[in-house]
């Protein structure tokens, strides 16, 4: 059974990129020493952020956007097996342009 998570307000469902590993020098970093990504992907976003007059302002962020978000930004939640952030939208630094 699929677990469907839909966003409330200004948030997104972020899914991290892997890191690529990288060895320099014959140096092999232990798992627990590596940072995390900080380049994720949108899977779900809220309906947007309430504003002082009442009305909905949309998200600029849609599903399938590549992001860049801070590194302690959000709130880790593990779905099915799989680990994701749940954050705000404030929290996101960019987006990735191809």
């Amino acid at each position: 059974m699929a677990i469907k998570v839909r966003p409330l307000a200004d948030r997104v469902l972020v899914k991290p990129l892997e890191e690529k590993e990288m060895k320099k020098g014959g140096i092999i970093i232990p798992d627990t020493a590596k940072e995390r990504p900080m380049e994720g992907e949108v899977v779900a976003t809220g309906p947007g952020k309430i504003g002082e007059d009442g009305k909905v302002i949309p998200l600029s962020l849609k599903k399938g956007d590549k992001i860049l978000y801070g590194k302690y930004s959000g709130t880790e939640i593990k779905l099915d097996g799989t680990e994701y952030l749940l954050m705000r939208e404030d929290d996101v630094l960019g987006t990735i342009e191809k």
